[in-house]
């Protein structure tokens, strides 16, 4: 007898044949059964409330297994509301505006529109950055998925043709990804608290335009792990110095006490991509053209 010198990879099925023949099994009162699926194909029971840990845990390693397959190492998160439109957009709405309400959320809608470009430009220059010589990625443009600064952010990759991450969450009214993230790195998730996770593992820097109370727990949890030293400081670039300054008293938490003199440095204020460029030149060595 002939020794194979080429033994198979592996001596039991894999779950997706075991799946796959599991659906072909006659049917019988006690096949038909919900007991009697395989728990891998039992959404019902993977839906329990007890098996939430497991959820978890699937919710953890999914996006880190493709991302891993996609050779991403790092990344550069855009954070921002989903509301604000882009500036033609922006100037329609305001055109279209009666009532003096209207009318003062339309202006200050359209002031911070420019924005949508500037996130086009600044994702567009680091989705032109080279693969590192072992085919790693670096500095891959990633977002919330959604419309407005995310949808530029991956619209700037889209545009020099590079790869762009969008994580997406279920929410009871519509929330679909925008067209220009990767289709096969656009992510839905049910938890935030791994969403935000999945947001932070990988960032190299946090380029975070004007937003709401989504940009605002994004963005405060970020500083607080910085602060605290549970992740180590990279750069947090806040778009729309006058925004801020409007929305949060950051002088004022360090002026009571609640947050240190030193905390204020944790962040920078940028309006421009090439002003955030320059920043993340002197803090990663980034080429300054």
């Amino acid at each position: 007898m002939t020794a194979d010198v080429n033994p198979p990879s592996r001596v039991f099925p894999t779950a997706t044949e075991d799946a796959v023949i599991a659906e072909k099994v006659e049917g019988t009162p006690q096949t038909n059964h919900p007991t009697y699926r395989l728990a891998i194909a039992d959404m019902d029971f993977l839906l329990r409330e007890e098996l939430r840990p497991l959820r978890f845990q699937l919710e953890m390693l999914k996006p880190e297994l493709i991302l891993k397959e996609h050779n991403i190492a790092s990344t550069v998160v855009f954070y921002g509301s989903a509301r604000v439109p882009e500036p033609q957009e922006a100037k329609a709405l305001l055109a279209a505006a009666k009532t003096p309400h209207e009318k003062q959320v339309a202006e200050r809608l359209y002031e911070k529109s420019h924005y949508y470009d500037e996130a086009r430009k600044l994702a567009y220059r680091f989705s032109t950055m080279p693969q590192d010589p072992e085919g790693e990625r670096h500095y891959v443009v990633c977002s919330g998925g959604g419309p407005s600064f995310m949808e530029a952010a991956n619209r700037g990759a889209h545009d020099a043709g590079a790869p762009t991450i969008g994580l997406n969450i279920v929410l009871p009214h519509e929330q679909y990804p925008n067209e220009y993230v990767t289709p096969s790195l656009s992510f839905q998730f049910h938890y935030f608290a791994l969403r935000k996770m999945h947001f932070l593992m990988r960032a190299r820097a946090l380029v975070v335009f004007p937003g709401g109370f989504g940009t605002f727990d994004e963005l405060f949890e970020a500083l607080t792990l910085i602060q605290t030293g549970k992740m180590k400081p990279i750069p947090v670039l806040l778009f729309g110095q006058k925004f801020w300054n409007r929305v949060v008293n950051f002088e004022a938490l360090a002026e009571e006490g609640t947050i240190s003199p030193r905390d204020l440095e944790l962040f920078r204020f940028v309006e421009t991509a090439d002003e955030a460029w320059d920043v993340l030149h002197e803090c990663w060595g980034l080429p300054a053209e």
